[in-house]
């Protein structure tokens, strides 16, 4: 079934081009990811599909039967109403259904309940619930009666999720899901969990990520924003890289053969006299499309990070016997560990577990309950915290920068001015004069980057870097943080992220419980499943000895009950007549034939006792 078509779309905000003459199709099963640089309009394209922005030009076409659902970065929610009634808005049947259901359980109506479980029936909405509670569950959305206005920004993400997984749980076969960084604000295994979700419902999705396991997990195709224009591939992320630079190879070849081309044509159109020939004229009119081509610019601008980090000394940081809770939660128990110079340690643990709390101890930021933290005299922490920019009030870019310094110097001598710094993160003259609030959310991202290097920090802390940060910035992050000479902590979610920069990890198990891994997040994943795999077949042995001993212990109570009442009697009966065959046996005057038939029956009740015994025995275990 073929979902849309856009054909020559344009969209600009003011001068700055989104994108211009762009055209493509989504057909049903189509799983795509849409990247591009941070601020050249993803967002804006996911808009426009969902109708909530519209094209300067071109067409679009959805087919009648499609329903678009938009999963955005910033959810909207009616604030003065509960999570539940957020998420339950819907006046599809099996929801309301649903509801009456709910509401004659909590009202203990009989008859009212006697019809909704009719309903239920009618509509099939079991199987539907139980897709509702599994989807709450793995989100850990459970307090439902909560207001939506008090809910944290991760929170409010989970729910946002929740509510449109729900939504296209109705008839996921007519819908195209857009999702915008569905997995800001999830921990690793809800991730793992949505991945799953997302291929066993075989949806039509168009996916705004910039966690690249995710995107290969789930998406068959790339579309790429880039200088106005889009570009598809086929394949993964590693195929969508190699493609790339064989294209903008490509690219570039044939501008260098059309500069070759128009040195030689503008040296024929000096020498053309004012009359023209019609062949002439051709001519002509082929040079001024050569002339465009030769003076194009494959602007592949990279971000740059050359700093020059302060100086870290032999002592980095000793934490000593931190302890850490929040009422009856324990966030640390008797922690202790000795930072060196260069090491780059990962941190993971579910939502809540006290990572945050843990690196604003180490900083200094928050006291711990009791023990000790030395911090070398030369260390100066670089905070690019979850919180973003801090501003008291809307400025412009290049004001906000130079509130930190004016100047930023270099690792090989020199410095910069803010101006040129700023460019260095890709702030363009014209967005250098952008207000912050105008800043797309990767943008303030870059900015926030940006602000913690300014200071020329020797330890970084990292909570959740890689969060609205496009791809082409998170792969240049990663390379500077592969060469950063002095320490790094990273606490992501981002699997991609901490295999590449990550020597090994403290995985905050809960309960005040810090292990440290040594190996980055996939090996740590592999034992952890290994271990799950280990404990599941453990349980399922549990289960199935338990299982057999209910059944044994079930038949007992009939058969085997019966059965061991005889025994109890057959078992003396027979002691009784060997012992009287025995006192015969003793006999002097017992002839040999009488004395044969005596020892035969004795040897067959032995064997015969010696049976029913053991049978007695496992009969008396099983009757406990």
């Amino acid at each position: 079934m073929h979902y849309v078509s856009a054909e020559g779309l344009v969209k600009s905000y003011g001068i700055a081009a989104c994108f211009n003459n762009i055209s493509f199709h989504i057909n049903e099963g189509d799983k795509i990811a849409l990247v591009a640089r941070n601020g050249v309009g993803k967002s804006t394209l996911l808009r426009i599909l969902a109708g909530k922005e519209t094209p300067d030009a071109g067409k679009l076409w959805i087919h009648k039967d499609v329903t678009v659902a938009l999963f955005e970065q910033e959810p909207q929610f009616d604030e003065a109403k509960t999570v539940l009634e957020n998420l339950f808005h819907s006046n599809h049947p099996i929801m309301q259904v649903i509801r009456q259901y709910e509401a004659a359980v909590d009202s203990q109506d009989g008859h009212a309940l006697a019809e909704a479980i009719v309903q239920m029936d009618e509509l099939g909405a079991w199987d539907f619930e139980a897709k509702v509670k599994q989807i709450l569950g793995k989100l850990n959305i459970h307090h439902l009666k909560q207001p939506v206005a008090a809910l944290s920004g991760g929170q409010r993400k989970r729910v946002a999720l929740a509510k449109t997984l729900i939504d296209i749980g109705f008839d996921h076969k007519h819908t195209l899901l857009m999702m915008d960084e569905p997995t800001n604000h999830l921990d690793v295994e809800m991730i793992e969990w949505l991945e799953h979700y997302l291929n066993q419902e075989n949806v039509t999705l168009l996916l705004v990520t910039h966690d690249r396991y995710f995107l290969d997990a789930v998406c068959e195709e790339i579309w790429e924003l880039e200088r106005e224009d889009m570009f598809v591939y086929k394949g993964d992320y590693e195929n969508y890289l190699d493609k790339k630079a064989a294209r903008i190879e490509s690219e570039q070849a044939s501008i260098e053969k059309a500069r070759n081309t128009y040195r030689k044509e503008l040296e024929w159109m000096r020498k053309q006299p004012k009359a023209r020939t019609t062949k002439s004229k051709s001519r002509q009119d082929n040079f001024y499309e050569v002339e465009a081509k030769a003076k194009q610019r494959i602007e592949d601008a990279q971000l740059q990070l050359d700093m020059k980090m302060s100086r870290l000394g032999g002592k980095v940081a000793e934490l000593k016997k931190l302890y850490k809770s929040y009422g009856d939660k324990p966030i640390l128990k008797g922690f202790d560990y000795t930072f060196s110079k260069g090491e780059r340690i990962g941190v993971i643990g579910k939502n809540g577990v006290g990572k945050s709390t843990f690196l604003n101890i180490l900083q200094g930021l928050e006291p711990a309950d009791s023990g000790k933290i030395n911090i070398g005299d030369t260390v100066v922490f670089g905070n690019f915290s979850q919180q973003g920019l801090v501003i008291k009030e809307d400025m412009r870019v290049i004001e906000y920068v130079k509130t930190f310094a004016e100047s930023f110097p270099l690792a090989k001598g020199g410095s910069l001015s803010a101006a040129q710094f700023l460019e260095l993160f890709l702030f363009t003259p014209d967005k250098q004069y952008t207000y912050l609030s105008a800043l797309s959310g990767g943008e303030k991202k870059r900015l926030q980057l940006l602000t913690v290097l300014f200071r020329n920090p020797n330890f970084l802390i990292l909570d959740e870097p890689t969060n609205d940060l496009d791809l082409p910035t998170l792969a240049v992050l990663e390379n500077f943080l592969s060469d950063y000479p002095g320490c790094v902590l990273i606490v992501s979610h981002d699997r991609y992220f901490m295999d590449r920069l990550v020597d090994h990890m403290f995985v905050f198990e809960g309960d005040g419980v810090i292990r440290d891994f040594p190996g980055n997040y996939t090996q740590y994943r592999l034992e952890q499943k290994r271990t799950e795999q280990v404990e599941k077949e453990q349980q399922q042995l549990i289960n199935t000895t338990a299982s057999t001993s209910s059944v044994e212990k079930k038949k007992a109570g009939f058969k085997e009950k019966r059965e061991f009442e005889l025994l109890e009697k057959e078992i003396p009966a027979l002691e009784a007549e060997k012992a009287a065959a025995e006192a015969q046996l003793a006999n002097p005057e017992l002839d040999y034939e009488k004395l044969h038939l005596l020892s035969k029956r004795i040897g067959e009740i032995s064997a015969e006792l010696e049976q029913k015994e053991l049978r007695w025995l496992e009969l008396s275990e099983i009757l406990g």
